[in-house]
């Protein structure tokens, strides 16, 4: 029986539903077609005109914007333990959110579904949060906005079975078993997802996106003479099935058993004020943490930020550049436009050691008189979109890796982290550091392993003197937190030394 598809919807079958328009959504996914918007609307059940009415509802009580945000995410995950794939996990997500801003004031509210009256009702709640003697009318034309598809993928997930991803992920801990006896355990988990967007505002900009990505990693404990060790590796992407590779399996077990292998010798350092050399890859958390976040226009508007009167200053060494990009192809940080409708760019926060530019959403790039960076991010329709990172990292500087060390006679490299947390107001900030190794006299020596490292983030960036000709991103499988909000996000980072950090050791 032939049933119309809102109907269908409000009877709970999502999943069903989804599926059934699944094949011609893949085949125009990328959000550079104008077919691909009609095919989402079409998949959401929703038309032009009921998208105007919504937002004209939002508006009905003086709002000076409003936005929908329409998802509808498939996530699916696999793991081992104990040598065996033994557990498995789904999940369907699916709703829409009805923002409208009035001045300072925000109102969001959003349905677990898309029959009209729930999301009128949504919009009527949204519109009596923020509500003003004036406002903003409904666009009358629609304008369906393309975009450049920054992860275009070869095989979708939406046709991996677990039969398929299942050999993988036991190849992994077979691979991490035969490469070190000493291994005891191993845990391997395999996830993807792929999520649908529409997005429509009171501005008559329509967009759609179908953002996939896979998250690959393993956890491996180790025992020598009593003694146990552990180590965690993993790579995630905005990539389709085609990332399943024997060489992404080799990667990630050799990193995993070799990083535990190396706990056994390291030692703790001698704690105090000590010169740091950060190496390339995963020490960009140096710049998400210490610095990144205090860029984000919404501490920085709000005075909460140390950053917040130095806009057009010089905040470090000119020969130093930060970025924030969100268009690398594949990468995990990575979106074709932010959750407000806003091309995803690549935006240079500190320019020749100047601080160039926050990371904006819209709220305050109007606030500031200029155009959003494309930061407005959110966890899902459930929440309200806000500054948030990308991927962060520092551009290559003209030294080598080895010469940086060379200049240290006593210190530390720091090359694994796992954590890290900042003060946005006072600057201060606290890693984690997994691993590395002393510096004696120019040299590595000994490893070094379970260090906290304590500083200041205007003062470090200030302090850092080398910037080595190797910038790596780290793509593994970091999330960032903040107001109750996660999100996917990368770092990268050249190798630099920071003169003076505080060092937490023996």
């Amino acid at each position: 029986m032939y049933m119309q598809r809102r109907e269908f919807l409000k009877t709970g079958g999502i999943a069903l539903a989804g599926a059934t328009l699944m094949p011609r959504l893949l085949q125009s996914c990328g959000t550079g077609t104008k077919e691909g918007t009609a095919l989402m609307m079409e998949h959401f059940g929703v038309s032009e005109n009921d998208l105007k009415k919504v937002v004209a509802t939002a508006l009905e009580h003086g709002g000076d914007y409003a936005d929908l945000f329409f998802e509808h995410s498939f996530y699916n995950s696999i793991s081992l333990q104990d040598g065996a794939v033994n557990r498995a996990y789904s999940n369907i997500d699916f709703g829409m959110g009805v923002r409208v801003v009035a001045g300072d004031q925000t109102g969001y509210a959003y349905v677990e579904n898309i029959a009209m009256d729930g999301m009128l009702k949504a919009a009527r709640t949204a519109s009596r949060i923020a509500s003003g003697n004036s406002g903003a009318a409904a666009a009358v034309n629609v304008s369906r906005r393309t975009f450049e598809n920054h992860y275009p993928i070869a095989d979708s997930w939406e046709d991996v079975t677990v039969k398929d991803k299942a050999p993988f992920v036991q190849r992994l801990n077979d691979r991490c078993f035969a490469l070190d006896s000493r291994v005891i355990k191993v845990r391997v988990s395999l996830s993807d997802e792929t999520s649908y967007i529409l997005f429509y505002n009171s501005e008559g900009t329509l967009c759609h996106d179908c953002k996939p990505m896979v998250s690959f990693s393993a956890s491996c404990n180790m025992e020598d003479k009593g003694v146990k060790e552990n180590y965690y590796a993993g790579r995630s992407f905005r990539k389709g099935a085609e990332f399943l590779t024997d060489e992404v399996v080799e990667t990630i077990a050799r990193e995993t058993v070799e990083g535990a292998a190396r706990q056994f010798d390291a030692v703790k350092p001698k704690g105090g004020e000590l010169p740091v050399v950060m190496s390339a890859g995963g020490s960009g958390i140096l710049l998400h943490e210490a610095i990144g976040h205090a860029f984000e226009a919404d501490f920085n508007r709000k005075n909460i930020s140390i950053f917040s009167d130095l806009l057009g200053k010089k905040v470090c060494n000119e020969h130093i550049n930060v970025v924030d990009d969100g268009t690398i192809a594949g990468n995990r940080g990575t979106i074709n436009f932010d959750d407000e409708g806003t091309a995803s760019q690549k935006t240079y926060i500190v320019a020749g050691g100047v601080l160039n530019s926050y990371l904006h959403d819209r709220i305050s790039a109007r606030q500031y008189g200029i155009e959003s960076t494309g930061n407005g991010r959110r966890e899902s329709f459930r929440f309200t979109p806000m500054p948030r990172m990308r991927c962060t990292y520092m551009e290559n500087g003209n030294v080598t890796e080895e010469e940086i060390i060379a200049s240290v006679k006593n210190g530390v490299y720091a090359s694994t982290f796992t954590n890290g947390q900042v003060q946005i107001g006072a600057g201060d900030f606290t890693f984690f550091v997994k691993a590395g190794y002393l510096i004696e006299n120019g040299k590595l020596t000994r490893p070094i392993k379970d260090v906290n490292i304590i500083g200041n983030g205007p003062k470090a960036l200030a302090d850092i003197t080398m910037v080595g000709n190797n910038l790596k991103l780290d793509d593994g499988t970091w999330t960032c937190g903040k107001n109750g909000q996660s999100m996917p996000v990368t770092q990268g980072l050249p190798s630099v030394l920071v003169k003076k950090l505080t060092v937490g050791g023996e």
